[in-house]
């Protein structure tokens, strides 16, 4: 007789709750009234740079389409938007600091997208184009907005070529506080 193996329950593994993830905190900023308080405004009437990698050429493209239509929403005309392509999101940082040092600019929009693959390829682009940006922009002087996707698939691109107009808010937000601060210190002076 032969015996047949029982069969062993299977255990059944505890369910995890994955947790919530919360992308940005509420409400906005909240500034007592009685401080002087300089802020820009996301105006235009001053030349832009786009600096745009050619890289993932699907969504930069349209990043650039939706960079080009916010600047044009905010009354920077074709005739100031000056676009300088390069390579890919690692190259974004030395055409911005190449572009802002011409001091020809108000503002300087970086344009890129890095999608992570199978290799630790992704944190070294993402990570050096991010701190290289924020060094054109205090090397410079220059306001350098980073409109830099950052994902972990493709499909997500689709959800978030809006960060280009966001970019471009930001550049010349902070173009216009900047110029503020000037005006300001030239009063003072």
């Amino acid at each position: 007789m032969s015996a047949e193996p029982l069969e062993q329950p299977q255990q059944q593994e505890p369910e995890v709750a994955e947790p919530e993830v919360v992308e940005h905190a509420p409400g906005e900023l909240e500034v007592p009234d009685d401080v002087a308080v300089l802020e820009g405004e996301p105006a235009g009437g001053r030349p832009v740079a786009v600096v745009v990698a050619r890289f993932n050429g699907e969504y930069t493209s349209r990043m650039l389409t939706r960079a080009l239509q916010e600047l044009e929403e905010h009354g920077v005309p074709e005739g100031l938007v000056t676009v300088v392509p390069v390579p890919g999101a690692f190259e974004l940082p030395l055409g911005a600091m190449a572009v802002a040092k011409t001091r020809r600019y108000a503002c300087v929009v970086a344009l890129g997208c890095v999608i992570r693959g199978e290799t630790p390829h992704f944190d070294y682009v993402a990570g050096e184009a991010a701190s290289g940006l924020q060094l054109a922009a205090l090397e410079t002087g220059v306001p350098v907005s980073f409109g830099v996707l950052t994902l972990e698939t493709a499909e997500q691109a689709e959800e978030r070529i809006e960060k280009a107009a966001e970019a471009v808010r930001t550049a010349l937000e902070m173009a216009d506080l900047f110029a503020e601060i000037r005006a300001g210190v030239a009063q003072s002076a």
